[in-house]
């Protein structure tokens, strides 16, 4: 593989760790984090997010970890995989990227590509990293632009390069991993973009699928969580209705779903790093450019008050069965944003605890893949070890985890006392065990 390319990847999570990996096992790679602790977990072989193994990690004979800025120095294609997160105001959070960036400008040097992986909006690469790195770097960024302008060709020799190939991680998926998912490829000039498609294509099984200018890839990556954000919006408005009908909504998911071209969404809590986030990424630089968009954020509004309609709910039910609410003892099983994995990150589990507490609430969170740690550095919350038998005035079974499912109804209903409320928001037991389901 000897394209003359020396590669660094900064940020080892859920989106660099894997990279690191896969291109470790063909070609010399160098990957920083400022993270001691993680680097030193992932150099014994421990992967605490469990989307790698250890065998997996140590496949890769060609991988240097590292929290030592200056290892990366003699590199010359730098990729960047930090998050990109939203505020309390909901506005998108650039300083994790632009930090990596004044990072990277700190060693660039002329003919130099960057590519980012991190999801933002259309032009960010462009119109917000690209000036931090050059004004750390004193050097120029050549685009496609340039490169067709006779008058920026004296910029190449004293310039870098960009390129966009964004994540495609599903969190927790042992099916849909790195090299079995298709990727998106884009770079600043024509030769960049064929250069950065090259490099992916050494790893990526599934192939590549490249695009003219970076800002299509930007806005490809987007949508991509957007649709997915809307559709669930359409399952959660369905799922008030019917409930307010009495109807069961996944009877009547079911046997729409036996057409054919039916899509099988399903309501529920709506969070993580990417559904519950890129969509206000979008709308972000819609207004920016002087759009104000209707149907995106309807979409969030609806999924973001899901937690409290869920909480309104139960509430409602348990006075219907004259269980007194405040001091009720409530368990939430799960806490993770999804089934199966460790990731806490804009979890809206946290919603449906936050309101249980408004009301005097004694909540109990039972998740067997925390950590800890992290839940309490992130939401102030400890998990508890086993429930109690027999204990709870009610129970939300807020997240699919396969331990949950393997419990069964019978076991699930020993946790709680004879007159409590279970409420299913994953259809984890069949209608006839829990009192209220999505």
């Amino acid at each position: 593989m000897d394209d003359g390319l020396r590669l660094a990847i900064i940020g080892l999570g859920y989106v660099g760790l894997p990279l690191a990996i896969e291109f470790g096992r063909y070609r010399p790679v160098i990957s920083f984090d400022t993270r001691v602790e993680r680097v030193a977990q992932l150099k014994a072989g421990c992967d605490i997010n469990l989307e790698s193994t250890p065998d997996e990690i140590a496949a890769a004979t060609y991988l240097t970890l590292t929290t030592d800025l200056e290892a990366l120095r003699h590199c010359n294609c730098y990729i960047i995989t930090v998050p990109t997160p939203i505020d309390q105001y909901k506005r998108p959070d650039l300083t994790p990227l632009l930090q990596a960036s004044e990072m990277v400008g700190g060693l660039l040097k002329a003919g130099d590509l960057v590519i980012y992986e991190s999801t933002v909006y259309p032009g960010c690469s462009e119109e917000d990293c690209a000036p931090v790195l050059e004004k750390i770097s004193g050097l120029s960024y050549i685009s496609r632009r340039d490169h067709q302008d006779a008058f920026f060709q004296c910029h190449d020799e004293g310039g870098f390069y960009l390129g966009y190939s964004p994540e495609r991680v599903n969190p927790g998926d042992k099916e849909r991993r790195l090299i079995n998912v298709k990727k998106v490829t884009s770079g600043s000039t024509p030769e960049i973009a064929a250069k950065v498609d090259a490099l992916y294509r050494q790893i990526i099984t599934a192939g590549t699928h490249p695009v003219a200018t970076i800002k299509i890839a930007e806005a490809a990556k987007v949508i991509e969580n957007i649709q997915r954000d809307l559709n669930i919006a359409l399952m959660n408005e369905l799922a008030i209705i019917f409930n307010k009908m009495g109807i069961d909504t996944e009877a009547v998911l079911k046997a729409a779903g036996s057409k054919w071209n039916f899509l099988p969404f399903r309501p529920g809590l709506v969070g993580g790093h990417c559904i519950g986030v890129d969509p206000y990424y979008l709308t972000h630089k819609a207004q920016a450019v002087g759009y104000h968009p209707e149907i995106i954020l309807a979409g969030r509004r609806l999924n973001d008050g899901m937690g409290f309609y869920v909480v309104a709910q139960l509430v409602k039910a348990m006075t219907k069965k004259r269980i007194h609410v405040e001091g009720a003892k409530v368990l939430v099983m799960g806490l993770t944003f999804k089934e199966n994995c460790p990731d806490l990150r804009n979890t809206r589990v946290i919603d449906i605890v936050n309101e249980l507490q408004a009301y005097n609430c004694d909540v109990d969170i039972y998740d067997p893949w925390v950590n800890s740690e992290e839940s309490q550095q992130a939401y102030q919350i400890t998990p508890i070890g086993e429930p109690q038998q027999h204990y709870y005035d009610a129970l939300i079974i807020a997240v699919a985890h396969q331990q949950f499912i393997a419990m069964g109804a019978a076991a699930i209903r020993a946790l709680t006392k004879p007159a409590a409320v279970i409420y299913d928001l994953k259809y984890v037991l069949p209608a006839e065990d829990s009192d209220l389901r999505l």
